[in-house]
């Protein structure tokens, strides 16, 4: 008998030996057969769930290590912040905001969409046929992780400069709102759904959209004391601990796993199950491909290998293949994620020349590269158009954009949003929280 055999018959046997009670009491309980597609995709979502959670640690790590020293217990406080607020706005507004499509706006009323998520009942006593395709539980549990990732792309770009509450207050109004109401256009069943958008796992919905709130964001807060000279040259600001941005890179690299294979939304079947392995080769595929496109690119333009572009061009290609991971070849992925690594190579030094400051290349990885992913997704996907590819993105772009600019001067000018020259010499460490990642190195 082989260890596949043993682990079915193990599987059934403790499926059918459930309670009866949880289900109809006139009726013997359910095989396999009827309840395991249920269970299977269950399962997708909780373990796809917790590898894209651990993205929120990748993020952590990745902006901890290119941040400046005396900034990184704000970054790691921010991070925390961020997560959990989404957490409970998501539950708040968030989810039932999102899964209506535009239905709410088109009814002109709130109601049941302003309502507290409810889950199933314990032990779920309902009848199997009544079962969904998964419990609301686990989808709600991988949905949120897509909502509390649009609010880390912010985090980064803005670093070093803001105030800790009135980011905070941000990422309220953007898990909360802006991120349900445009993610419900396309994953919500909405207009952008029924134009034929595609956008498989996010590289527009989450990646563009968080990308859009940073530039917002850093348009309105402005560049870093020291940041440009007079003479328009660019001043190097290295971060502290490239050894934690690189661990963070690959945290992010085994998240997106859950990212792109959870976004099969199926896992009943032996088609979803091996389209579920298709996606995890090909993401992984162009995560390498980005970062050996960045690699070979820095040392040809800059003569010496940069492995902060390198571990953005990992991050670039992950973004790049997130809009359409299931449909191409391994091929396929490799030259649309190394177009991504390319990509982040050229639009950092071009922000730069914008003074549009980025401090660990948000903006060319989300924004840049999701618009890439999302562009290039009718090349192998059949029923879509590049004219719908666009609009969509354009659509998606200038509402993050034009709402996130409105929050961002509103907090400008009721509270503030950036601290005072003073603080940002000192670092945000001392200033907004009183206590630092290195003390032993500050105070010899």
């Amino acid at each position: 008998m082989s260890m596949n055999h043993f682990k079915t018959l193990a599987l059934t046997a403790a499926l059918t030996a459930l309670p009866v009670a949880a289900f109809a009491q006139d009726a013997p309980a359910p095989g396999f057969d009827e309840i395991g597609p249920y269970i299977m995709t269950t399962l997708l979502f909780l373990v796809g769930g917790f590898l894209v959670f651990w993205m929120a640690a990748g993020f952590a790590m990745l902006e901890a290590g290119l941040v400046r020293s005396k900034n990184v217990t704000t970054q790691l406080t921010k991070n925390m912040g961020l997560f959990s607020i989404a957490a409970i706005m998501y539950w708040l507004v968030g989810f039932n905001l999102m899964y209506p499509g535009d239905g709410w706006i088109m009814a002109g009323y709130v109601g049941p969409f302003f309502s507290i998520t409810s889950l199933e009942p314990v032990g779920l006593a309902a009848d199997a046929a009544a079962l969904d395709y998964a419990s609301v539980a686990s989808d709600f549990f991988f949905q949120l992780m897509f909502c509390a990732t649009t609010a880390s792309i912010v985090s980064g770009t803005l670093a070093e400069r803001i105030k800790l509450w009135p980011f905070l207050i941000f990422v309220v109004v953007l898990t909360g709102f802006i991120y349900p109401i445009e993610a419900s256009w396309q994953w919500g069943g909405g207009w952008l759904s029924e134009a034929g958008f595609s956008d498989f796992a996010g590289s527009t919905l989450v990646h563009a959209a968080g990308g859009f709130a940073a530039l917002a964001g850093a348009i309105v807060l402005g560049p870093r004391l020291g940041k440009y000279a007079k003479d328009g040259s660019v001043v190097a600001m290295p971060g502290s601990n490239l050894a934690l941005a690189t661990l963070g890179t690959f945290i992010l690299w085994l998240g997106w796993f859950g990212f792109n294979g959870g976004s099969q939304l199926a896992a009943g079947t032996v088609g979803d199950i091996t389209d579920v392995g298709r996606i995890f080769a090909n993401t992984n595929m162009a995560a390498a491909a980005g970062a050996l496109a960045a690699l070979i690119l820095t040392q040809v333009v800059y003569g010496k290998v940069d492995l902060t572009m390198v571990l953005n061009g990992a991050l670039a290609g992950l973004v790049s293949i997130t809009a359409g991971p299931l449909d191409p070849s391994l091929f396929g992925a490799l030259w649309i994620g190394a177009v991504g690594g390319v990509i982040v190579v050229f639009t950092v030094p071009m922000l730069d020349k914008m003074k549009i400051d980025d401090v660990v290349g948000a903006i060319p990885v989300h924004l840049f590269a999701g618009f890439w992913g999302t562009l290039v997704v009718p090349v192998y996907t059949e029923g879509t158009s590049f004219v719908t590819q666009i609009i969509g993105f354009v659509s998606i772009g200038a509402f993050v954009f034009i709402t996130s600019m409105i929050v961002w001067f509103i907090l400008k000018a009721t509270m503030g949003i950036r601290v005072d020259e003073e603080s940002e010499i000192n670092g945000l460490d001392v200033s907004e929280l009183g206590m630092e990642a290195y003390p032993e190195f500050s105070k010899g």
